[in-house]
C-alpha cells in the first residue's frame, strides 16, 4: 500500500518507520515527481494541452462550488489509505499549490471529477480514476460530512456502475 507524504511523516513520528525507510519511502515520491517533469519536457505540447484543459476543468470547478470545499474534497479523498489518486492529493490543503495541479483528465492514470452535490452539509462526490479508457476506469462516490476541526471525512464509499 502506497502511503502519501504526510502519512509517511506520521508513522515515522509515531516510530513505525526508521529513517531509513521513511527516506527510501519519501525518495520514492520524489523520484515519481522528477518521472513527470521529464515526460513533461519530453512532448511540451501534450503537457500544455493536459495543463489547459485541468485549467479549464478546475475553474469550472472552483466557481460551482468554490475552492476552499473542491480542496476539502481532495484533502478528504487524500486521507483514504487504499485510494490510488491520493498520491497526488495529499497536498491539495495547500493554497499555494493551484488546483489545476490535481486534476488528470487525459494523462494515465487519470482523475476526474464527475459529480459533486451538497445538500444539507452532507457532501456527495462521484469521481472516475485509473485508465483513459472509460470503460476500464474506477468509478467511486464517496459521501462526506464535517470534521467539527474543520475540513470533511469521508464516511461512505461505494462504487458505481
Amino acid at each position: 500500500m502506497l502511503r502519501t507524504p504526510p502519512q509517511l511523516f506520521e508513522d515515522y513520528d509515531a516510530g513505525l518507520l526508521t529513517r531509513e525507510q521513511f527516506h527510501a519511502a519519501m525518495a520514492f515520491h520524489a523520484r515519481t515527481l522528477i518521472e513527470e517533469v521529464v515526460e513533461a519536457n519530453e512532448n511540451p505540447v501534450a503537457a500544455w494541452w493536459e495543463g489547459l484543459l485541468a485549467k479549464k476543468s478546475a475553474s469550472r470547478l472552483a466557481a460551482r462550488h468554490g475552492e476552499k470545499r473542491v480542496r476539502a474534497i481532495f484533502s478528504a479523498l487524500a486521507d483514504i489509505p487504499d485510494f490510488l489518486p491520493a498520491q497526488w492529493l495529499w497536498n491539495a490543503h495547500h493554497p499555494d499549490v493551484p488546483l489545476f495541479c490535481f486534476l488528470r483528465l487525459r494523462k494515465e492514470p487519470v482523475f476526474r471529477l464527475l459529480n459533486i452535490a451538497n445538500n444539507a452539509g452532507v457532501v456527495t462526490v462521484s469521481i472516475e480514476y485509473g485508465s483513459t479508457d472509460r470503460k476500464d476506469a474506477t468509478r467511486e462516490e464517496f459521501v462526506m460530512k464535517h470534521k467539527r476541526q474543520g475540513g470533511l471525512e469521508v464516511t461512505e464509499r461505494r462504487a458505481l456502475p
